[in-house]
């Protein structure tokens, strides 16, 4: 199937099936960040004309060039918004039409006004203060710089204290799917997810869709990703379990499980996805480069291409609006290629208008492809 053809399919299950979203809710954590998105100055001519660091890389020399001297660097901050892998794709699974429900440290006892748009689209439980994201974007990626002790609020008795034990038994029970996303910022996520294996998995009769992310683990031990890689493993003995990626990440977690294999270019990630994909024996692990997605599962690996634009209006968050793309692709009942096509479908979306898009507003998108 060509790729007008698959983007064809894609458009015509959400047309069809979007006034079907209302029945199947969601309940999405556990993170909230307030995101600054910056552009870094590189000269300055007047009040109001600047130029802005084009890569990475330019930025990276001029911090060398300082080494044993001193500089001084100028962000400018084009917007804040809410941040963090949950509530940004809790966003965007509300505004494509699910009743959304969302459980993080968006501000406690009161919620910060960077969450005021997903309050409007979702309920919001908030068990602590928010922590803080400065992004600073370049054309060829972004360099996210967090303070996060905050994040040692977003504890299971948090949780069970502030949420109520049995209005989480019942947001488990009715929902379509559930997302504890941002395991490496959340020191108390394996001991969370444990705790939801024995006291709530039990209790569930239903399969349902479960979403992981664990969000750039390379800063954390080898043996606690290990630990996190067979917690999620076995969740798929109660939910249809997926676990996400991005291409750095792909490498990482596929080293952890034992993978020695090449390291670089499509071949390599189709083949990590499917060795995660074994070694773990869940639904399903889906990995998203910048260009492209794949998804290695028990029928295989299938691959997309995304609608890929070299300078996008924003990249924050585009991992996450792929996430919530492919998991409604999986609410509706999608194969692993069409619901990869929703999710570059739902991030090329918003890398282009810096919105989350409806179902309706995605399918007119992907005809537009």
């Amino acid at each position: 199937m060509s790729q007008t053809q698959l983007a064809q399919r894609a458009a015509a299950l959400l047309s069809s099936k979007a006034n079907s979203l209302p029945q199947l809710p969601v309940t999405i954590g556990l993170d909230g960040f307030v995101d600054s998105i910056i552009r870094v100055v590189d000269k300055r001519e007047s009040t109001t004309k600047f130029t802005t660091m084009p890569t990475i890389a330019v930025l990276a020399d001029r911090l060398a060039r300082a080494a044993g001297m001193s500089t001084n660097i100028e962000l400018w901050v084009e917007r804040i918004k809410l941040g963090g892998n949950g509530p940004i794709m809790a966003n965007a699974m509300a505004a494509f039409g699910s009743p959304t429900t969302y459980i993080g440290n968006l501000g406690y006892p009161h919620i910060h006004p960077a969450f005021e748009e997903l309050t409007k689209r979702a309920t919001v439980i908030s068990i602590a203060e928010p922590a803080y994201t400065d992004a600073l974007e370049f054309n060829d990626g972004k360099l996210m710089l967090g303070k996060r002790k905050t994040m040692l609020d977003v504890n299971w008795k948090n949780i069970v204290d502030r949420v109520g034990r049995d209005r989480l038994q019942t947001l488990f029970t009715r929902s379509a799917l559930i997302g504890l996303q941002n395991w490496t910022m959340l020191p108390e996520m394996s001991d969370i997810w444990q705790h939801v294996l024995d006291e709530i998995c039990p209790t569930l009769t239903d399969r349902r869709i479960f979403f992981f992310d664990l969000a750039d683990p390379e800063s954390r031990d080898s043996k606690d990703i290990r630990h996190a890689l067979d917690l999620i493993a076995k969740f798929q003995k109660h939910f249809e379990t997926y676990l996400g990626l991005n291409e750095k990440e792909s490498f990482e977690i596929a080293g952890v499980l034992g993978y020695r294999g090449a390291c670089d270019g499509e071949a390599a990630v189709q083949a990590v996805a499917k060795f995660t994909h074994e070694k773990l024996n869940i639904a399903g692990v889906v990995v998203h480069p910048r260009a492209y997605a794949v998804a290695a599962s028990k029928d295989g690996v299938a691959k997309v291409t995304g609608p890929f634009v070299k300078k996008p209006l924003i990249s924050t968050g585009a991992g996450d609006h792929f996430n919530a793309g492919f998991c409604l692709g999986k609410l509706l009942g999608a194969d692993n290629e069409t619901a990869l096509q929703i999710g570059v479908g739902t991030s090329g979306y918003y890398v282009r208008t810096a919105k989350s898009p409806s179902a309706l507003e995605l399918a007119e998108f992907l005809r537009g492809l």
